[in-house]
């Protein structure tokens, strides 16, 4: 149990520094470096807005909900902080990777891994397996790609294949990705997660 529990930390570490990198034009628009298109000839700069969620009161959970799974929501509200700080180093080291040497990169990408293990190892050490499970979820669904991808994007397919096999002798497949509209759980941590971002948990 110890062990598994080290290699779903290690998974969720790895999954939390997956890289999808992009290149956009650079563009300056009041002294500051904006990125931009060039659609038709003209340079558009992009502008990030603040996200904003249109929800039906049916996605929000009931309170016969609320009491039936009381443990999904103490553990997604546990482990969805840890999801989001990952999302935010994810982005910053894509930044800072983005035009480095392919040698320099993968030591950026070592660094990064180092540095999350020794912030976060004993929090997440003292994890449950079914928070670790959670996790996973989490990551998957801030990155958009399974835990198994990650690994493999960035430790190469060996040894992403040795995660999957040991992960599925404990019931966990690294391949299966968060899908709500499919997946009834998965369904419900994220009617969890839209009860939590709207102040009902």
């Amino acid at each position: 149990m110890v062990v598994m529990k080290k290699v779903l930390f290690l998974v969720a570490c790895m999954a939390w520094l997956g890289l999808t990198l992009t290149t956009n034009a650079q563009v300056v628009a009041n002294r500051n470096v904006r990125f931009g298109a060039v659609l038709d000839g003209d340079t558009v700069p992009y502008y990030h807005l603040k996200e904003i969620s249109i929800i039906e009161s049916a996605s929000l959970l009931t309170q016969q909900e609320i009491r039936k799974n009381q443990k999904l929501i103490r553990n997604v509200k546990k482990m969805l902080p840890y999801a989001k700080i990952g999302k935010q180093r994810l982005d910053e080291l894509e930044r800072r990777v983005a035009d480095l040497p392919k040698r320099e990169r993968k030591e950026a990408i070592k660094k990064a891994e180092k540095d999350l293990l020794a912030d976060f190892s004993d929090e997440l050490k003292a994890c449950t397996i079914s928070q670790g499970k959670v996790l996973l979820k989490l990551i998957d669904r801030e990155t958009g790609r399974t835990s198994y991808v990650l690994v493999d994007e960035l430790r190469g397919k060996l040894r992403a294949g040795f995660y999957q096999t040991f992960a599925r002798l404990f019931g966990y497949n690294l391949k299966a990705g968060y899908s709500p509209r499919t997946n009834k759980e998965d369904n419900l941590i994220e009617r969890i997660i839209i009860s939590i971002e709207h102040g009902k948990l």
